[in-house]
């Protein structure tokens, strides 16, 4: 690793520190709340079950989305985003 990349990586992990001990806000944020899960599933008219197998999570993990007991993170915050404004393309990609 060159040392530009390794100081602009050690950086980036001081500002994650900072952030992470409530000295710096974050530059951006991203949430989906409870509703929009469960309201781009019934927006695609699927069960609990057949929404959850569609995404490849547990319906334990659906619910607790939905019920706001955790919020989804990651690829699966990514995918519900892209359910939500184009649905047809996650049945179609997801029901091969």
């Amino acid at each position: 690793m060159k040392t530009e990349q390794f100081e602009r990586l050690l950086e980036s992990v001081r500002e994650m520190g900072s952030i992470k001990s409530g000295r710096t806000k974050p530059a951006r944020t991203t949430s989906f709340a409870p509703d929009d899960v469960r309201g781009t599933r019934e927006k695609l008219e699927l069960t609990q079950e057949q929404f959850a197998t569609m995404i490849g999570v547990s319906v334990a993990t659906l619910r607790n989305w939905e019920q706001g007991r955790r919020l989804p993170d990651g690829p699966a915050r990514a995918l519900l985003r892209v359910a939500a404004v184009h649905p047809e393309a996650v049945v179609s990609a997801l029901r091969r």
